[in-house]
């Protein structure tokens, strides 16, 4: 064990604060005794807030000032959202655990309406996620999506104050947050399925420092692992990025795996699907296969829309 408090790195917002709390106390359970000290750090995500990751970076920006405090050892850990980790990491960093994975759904919230079926033609959906705005578009091409980012008690103001009829959130961070009643309905993965790793939580460490990973195995989740390894494997076979509208999911029940995944044109035009099932210890094969797939049924279409 290390001889002086854990630092685990975080971003500030009141969603990164929450789910770091929780890690924390996980990893103070399985290793009595420790001292831990969190650290805040600032990205450049949480700075520029009027403006779709996909124009300003990427989802990289939640993650590249945690790594650049890992590098200069300013931290020793940070807790991510593994939804908006990087498909490469860089050199000499590693994702040391995976917790157990939350709820993976959306959650629909508006003022009025339970779900799309009760939205009219020509409804505003706010989100500035090209997977849900994809999928929204997909079903109900008559609905309009209008970019709506920030935390969820912003989204949610900004539904009462007009700025759209709708919005959708992860579920697992509303839980995280005690806010599930502001959601009008949880979406079936048939409705909405959900990125890569969502639910998710990652520990990022230097992968040198064994002391460290030693205090963070006891709360890893092989399962979660196994499932996060399958859907990664699919992102990074199509280079999968904030400008990709890609949705995964995968199950695993007893020693088997099964994944489902969706690659989309922006505003939901044309869309393909690519499913495998197999053994779950061959979760990243299963994952490339799907991946794979994809790219090919996409072809042309899809190298257009990356240029």
């Amino acid at each position: 064990m290390i001889q002086r408090p854990l630092r685990i790195g975080t971003r500030g917002s009141p969603m990164a604060l929450a789910q770091t709390g929780m890690v924390r106390d996980k990893i103070v359970a399985a290793n009595p005794g420790l001292e831990t000290e969190i650290v805040v750090i600032t990205t450049v995500a949480d700075k520029i807030l009027d403006r779709p990751l996909s124009e300003i970076g990427g989802k990289g920006l939640f993650t590249k000032e945690l790594e650049q405090a890992l590098y200069a050892d300013q931290i020793d850990v940070a807790v991510h959202s593994m939804k908006d980790v990087e498909t490469w990491l860089p050199d000499g960093l590693v994702i040391a655990c995976i917790l157990e994975r939350d709820d993976p759904r959306d959650a629909f919230l508006a003022m009025e309406a339970r779900g799309f079926a009760d939205l009219p033609a020509g409804a505003r959906v706010g989100t500035s996620s090209l997977r849900r705005g994809a999928q929204v578009l997909m079903r109900r091409p008559d609905l309009r999506i209008v970019p709506l980012r920030g935390n969820a008690n912003t989204r949610m103001r900004k539904l009462e104050e007009g700025a759209c009829d709708a919005t959708l959130l992860a579920l697992a961070g509303l839980e995280r947050l005690g806010l599930t009643a502001m959601a009008k309905s949880v979406l079936s993965v048939d409705e909405m399925l959900p990125a890569v790793a969502q639910g998710a939580l990652g520990i990022e460490c230097r992968e040198a420092d064994a002391d460290v990973r030693a205090l963070l195995a006891p709360i890893a989740c092989a399962r979660t692992t196994t499932a996060i390894a399958a859907e990664r494997a699919l992102l990074a076979e199509l280079d999968g990025s904030c400008r990709t509208p890609i949705a995964a999911l995968a199950r695993i029940e007893g020693d088997s795996l099964h994944l489902d995944g969706l690659l989309f044109l922006p505003d939901g035009s044309a869309h393909w699907a690519a499913s495998r099932g197999g053994a779950a210890r061959d979760a990243e094969a299963l994952g490339r296969e799907a991946g794979a797939e994809l790219k090919r049924a996409a072809g042309d279409t899809y190298a257009r829309h990356l240029q």
